[in-house]
């Protein structure tokens, strides 16, 4: 199962990742956030309704939850991203409280968190605090 964000304008745009997922018969989940300060994934299809949240961010108006730990793959949005990647997102702490499971594991199983960005969001090293959860892996427009 995959988690991707819905795009905004200036991210890297995830809707070619979703599609293809879609053909290849994959179940896709959007974030969607709470007035708590709570991220969960809810499906997404094809015939999803989407609309802008409190924050003007895209999220599935509806459709079915699920637990974070049940996704195999999420694309996750970058601002800044360094070599041992550490990230910086939009300063909510969404990814870093929802994906916190993580921090806690020897291996790393599931979910892979796959950060997105344009190399132009490279940056020197970004200090990592204890809450921050690391990305898997990050892939730019050149490789």
């Amino acid at each position: 199962m995959l988690g991707a964000y819905l795009p905004m304008r200036d991210e890297v745009d995830t809707t070619a990742i979703i599609e293809r997922a879609w053909r290849a018969n994959k179940r896709v989940f959007a974030p969607v956030t709470d007035s708590h300060g709570t991220m969960n994934f809810c499906e997404i299809t094809p015939d999803s309704v989407v609309a802008r949240n409190r924050y003007g961010v895209w999220e599935p108006a509806s459709g079915t939850i699920i637990d974070a730990r049940d996704l195999d793959v999420v694309i996750t949005p970058v601002v800044a991203f360094d070599d041992d990647k550490h990230r910086i997102g939009m300063g909510g702490g969404y990814y870093d409280r929802c994906f916190h499971f993580l921090t806690k594991r020897r291996k790393w199983l599931k979910p892979k968190l796959i950060g997105v960005a344009f190399s132009c969001q490279k940056t020197a090293a970004i200090r990592n605090d204890s809450w921050d959860v690391s990305l898997y892996s990050v892939v730019t427009e050149i490789g």
